[in-house]
């Protein structure tokens, strides 16, 4: 796979749903060509994948899943995603941008992102599914003049079914600890600044705590430090842009926040235990 992008491709679907949302039923009863679906890529909104019948093998930022049905996932538009592998699937996707999207939806997703593949009971597969069945029959009333309007609301309900079964795996925040709610507030201010800030006294002064505080409740509810935490989603981006895009490790770097590229290089060895370029070409073969 040659380098031919300035940055990450993004799937921006487009045809005749390209309103913002998409919903549409798939099915593979044998292995697709997957030379002809490209590189890894993004998507230009928040997409969902109900898995009716059999088994998707895929990467998501570089964490690689089997997933089996009936099972769930979803992907934020900021995570990188590459089919592996398929064997005999049915699956019912549907996909939203921002500006259709709930606002209180928006803000759910962005808290339980990044969410990983999750395996769902008989009885919310069925309740899901119905639901799916009902949008997919919406799709087809293209001549109603409130067509968008049952799509975006419809979709809209396909979604908070979804996050409330992430919601349903977390701690309710009123039950939350100290610490779980301040390492909630400090990956939520992380997610929008780790390009800018690379040190916990930036954090601890954005959340008006001691750094101590900070590093104390980050350890006690994920057992790391809030410099890891950093260092982590720095270098996850760094690996998105080495693996999918053609820019240079030090413009990576640049982009990153880090005008010492010998440090950001030194850095991106330390955590992933090679160098940039090993990496890179490593996972281009």
């Amino acid at each position: 796979m040659g380098k031919k992008t300035a940055s990450i491709p993004v799937n921006n679907f487009g045809g005749e749903f390209d309103a913002g949302i998409v919903i549409e039923k798939i099915a593979f009863t044998n292995l697709p060509n997957l030379a002809e679906w490209g590189p890894a890529e993004r998507h230009d909104r928040h997409s969902f994948f109900l898995l009716e019948k059999g088994t998707v093998t895929m990467e998501i930022d570089f964490q690689k899943y089997e997933i089996k049905s009936p099972s769930i996932i979803y992907m934020h538009p900021n995570q990188v995603h590459l089919m592996l592998a398929f064997e005999n699937v049915t699956v019912n996707s549907w996909a939203i941008n921002n500006e259709n999207l709930n606002p209180e939806y928006l803000k759910l997703l962005e808290d339980i992102t990044p969410a990983k593949p999750m395996l769902l009971n008989e009885e919310t597969f069925s309740i899901i599914y119905e639901a799916v069945t009902l949008c997919l029959k919406l799709v087809e009333w293209k001549n109603n003049r409130l067509y968008h309007s049952l799509l975006k609301d419809s979709c809209n309900a396909l979604v908070a079914l979804v996050i409330s079964q992430y919601i349903g795996l977390s701690t309710p925040a009123d039950k939350a600890s100290r610490f779980e709610l301040i390492t909630k507030a400090f990956t939520e201010t992380l997610e929008h600044n780790f390009t800018k800030h690379k040190r916990p006294a930036a954090y601890a002064h954005i959340l008006n705590i001691s750094i101590p505080y900070l590093n104390e409740c980050v350890k006690n509810a994920t057992g790391f430090s809030a410099s890891h935490h950093i260092q982590q989603r720095v270098i996850l981006e760094a690996k998105r842009l080495l693996y999918h895009s053609g820019k240079s490790v030090k413009e990576i770097a640049t982009e990153l926040g880090y005008d010492d590229y010998p440090y950001f290089s030194r850095l991106f060895t330390k955590v992933t235990g090679m160098p940039a370029l090993v990496f890179r070409n490593k996972n281009l073969d």
